[in-house]
């Protein structure tokens, strides 16, 4: 695993544990706070998932 996709997932753990907080903060998944925050996931499981797809590329 690269030092980039272990820093990605270290703020996605960090990004979902936030998501956590909030979704219990506010009461459930519809405050836009949470929104935003799992906006804010998404965007970094993509980021991840672009970084596995761009390493099996370099391998084959």
């Amino acid at each position: 695993m690269t030092k980039k996709r272990v820093h990605i997932q270290r703020q996605i753990d960090r990004a979902r544990k936030h998501l956590h907080l909030l979704v219990e903060k506010h009461g459930g998944i519809q405050h836009p706070a949470v929104i935003k925050q799992s906006m804010v996931l998404d965007d970094l499981i993509n980021l991840y998932n672009r970084e596995m797809a761009q390493e099996r590329k370099q391998v084959e």
